[in-house]
C-alpha cells in the first residue's frame, strides 16, 4: 500500500465519521426539546432502569417515530465503535506500512513477480471456481474475491515447488548420464577388468538411456575393448557381432553422431576376421562409407583419419585375385594407393603429433613402399622413442622389430 493512497483512505474514513457525528449531535438535540414537551420515561433496551444508551418509550409518541429513534440509538453505538476502529486504525498504519514494505522486499527477493499480479490459465480457473462458488457459502463477491486471490497466491506458489521438482526430476536423469559417460570413459582407459567393468555398467543401464547417441557408442567402444581382452576366437566372434548390431542401432537413431560412424566402421573392420570373403568385401566397403560420414561430421578428429589410412593401406595391398573377386560380388572393386594411405597418416599427425605408435609404422610402412627410406628411417626412430602402454602399442613394436632391420635402423 503506498503512502499517498494510506492518507486518501484515511481521511475519506476521517471525513464520514465527522458527517455521521455531527448528525448525532443534531439528533441529540432535538431529543433533548423532545424530553421537555413529551413526559415519560427513559428506559434502555430490555425496558430496564438503568444507565447507557437510552430510548424514548413515552405514550406521547407516535410508534413509527419510535422505531426510527431506536434505529439512531442503534446508528449513535455503531459511530462510536467506529471511531474507536478508526483510531486504532490511524495509529497503526505507519508501521503497517513498514511492514508491507519489508514483506514486499522480502518476496520479491524470492520471486520477481507477485503470485497476485500472474494470469496463468491455473490461476484463472480457480479464482474463477472460488468467486462461483461464493453465493452458495453465504459470502459477498468481495469477500469471496478477495479470498479467491488469497488461495490463488498459495495455489501458485504450490504450483512453483512442484514446477522446480519436475525440473530436477527433469535435469536428473542428464546429470545421472554425464556422471555414467564420464565414469564409462575413465574404465576405457583402464585394465582388462575395468573394459570388461565398462560394458557391464552399459549394459545395467542400457534400458534407461538406451535412445541416447553419446550412450550407445560408448557401448560399441565397449563391445570393441571386450572384444581386445577376450582369450577365445568364439568370445571375440560374439562380441564383434553384438558390437556390429549395436552400431547398426546407433547410426539409424542418430545418423548426424560422428563417433556412432566412426566405432560402426570400426565394428565392421573387426568382423572382416570372422566372415566369409564376399561379407569381408562387404564390410569394406561399409567401413569406408562410415569413415567418410564420420569425417564430414567431425573433420578434426585423428582417429577416423588414422583408420581410413589404414584402410587405404589395406586396399592397396590388394592382390589381384581379391581385386577380381570384389569386382565379380559387387561390380567395382575398391580402389585406394599407397599415397592415399601416407596422405592420411601425414593428416593425423598435422592434427594431433604423437598421436600413436602404430601411426609412425604406417607412415614408415608409406615411405618405404614408396622408396623414401631416409623418411622411413625419421618415422621408425619416432616410433621407437614412444614407450609400449597399450596393446596397440605392442603390435606397433612387434612391426618395428621387422621393420627397422629392413631399413638398416
Amino acid at each position: 500500500m503506498a503512502q499517498a493512497d494510506s492518507k486518501v483512505l484515511v481521511l475519506g474514513a476521517l471525513a464520514g465519521v465527522a458527517g455521521i457525528s455531527l448528525a448525532v449531535v443534531c439528533y441529540q438535540g432535538f431529543r433533548s426539546r423532545r424530553r421537555g414537551s413529551w413526559p415519560g420515561f427513559y428506559l434502555n433496551r430490555a425496558n430496564e432502569q438503568g444507565t447507557g444508551m437510552m430510548l424514548v418509550n413515552s405514550p406521547g409518541l407516535p410508534t413509527g417515530q419510535t422505531e426510527v429513534l431506536e434505529r439512531l440509538e442503534a446508528l449513535i453505538q455503531c459511530v462510536s465503535e467506529l471511531k474507536d476502529e478508526m483510531k486504532s486504525l490511524k495509529n497503526a498504519l505507519p508501521a503497517l506500512q513498514d511492514h508491507v514494505r519489508e514483506e514486499l522486499r522480502g518476496h520479491n527477493e524470492v520471486r520477481r513477480t507477485s503470485p497476485l499480479h500472474r494470469t496463468t490459465p491455473t490461476r484463472r480457473k480457480r479464482a474463477a471456481g472460488t468467486l462461483t462458488g461464493a453465493p452458495a457459502g453465504g459470502r459477498s463477491s468481495e469477500e469471496a474475491e478477495s479470498e479467491g486471490g488469497y488461495m490463488t497466491a498459495l495455489t501458485d506458489s504450490e504450483e512453483e515447488e512442484l514446477s522446480d521438482a519436475e525440473q530436477r526430476d527433469e535435469e536428473q536423469p542428464a546429470d545421472k548420464l554425464s556422471v555414467l559417460l564420464e565414469r564409462i570413459d575413465c574404465l576405457h582407459q583402464g585394465t582388462e577388468s575395468d573394459k570388461r567393468e565398462s560394458l557391464n555398467v552399459l549394459l545395467d543401464q542400457r534400458e534407461e538411456f538406451g535412445q541416447n547417441s553419446p550412450f550407445l557408442w560408448r557401448l560399441i567402444r565397449a563391445y570393441c575393448d571386450v572384444h581386445d581382452v577376450s582369450s577365445t576366437a568364439e568370445e571375440k566372434k560374439t562380441h564383434a557381432e553384438t558390437g556390429k548390431k549395436v552400431g547398426e542401432e546407433a547410426v539409424s537413431l542418430n545418423p548426424t553422431c560422428a563417433e556412432s560412424h566412426q566405432w560402426y566402421a570400426i565394428m565392421c573392420g573387426i568382423m572382416a576376421e570372422y566372415d566369409t570373403i564376399q561379407n569381408k568385401i562387404r564390410n569394406g566397403y561399409i567401413f569406408k562409407d562410415h569413415l567418410d560420414k564420420a569425417i564430414e561430421l567431425k573433420p578434426q578428429d585423428p582417429m577416423s583419419y588414422y583408420l581410413l589410412g589404414r584402410w587405404c593401406y589395406a586396399v592397396a595391398q590388394l592382390s589381384w585375385i581379391e581385386r577380381k573377386v570384389a569386382a565379380t560380388l559387387f561390380g567395382e572393386p575398391p580402389s585406394a594407393t599407397v599415397e592415399d594411405a601416407l596422405k592420411n597418416f601425414l593428416k593425423v599427425e598435422e592434427i594431433h603429433p604423437g598421436y600413436s605408435k602404430l601411426n609412425y609404422v604406417f607412415l614408415a610402412k608409406c615411405y618405404k613402399d614408396l622408396g623414401q627410406r631416409n623418411e622411413a628411417r625419421k618415422m621408425c626412430a619416432a616410433a621407437c622413442s614412444m614407450n609400449v602402454v597399450s596393446k596397440e602399442d605392442e603390435e606397433a613394436q612387434k612391426e618395428l622389430d621387422l621393420l627397422c632391420p629392413a631399413l638398416g635402423v
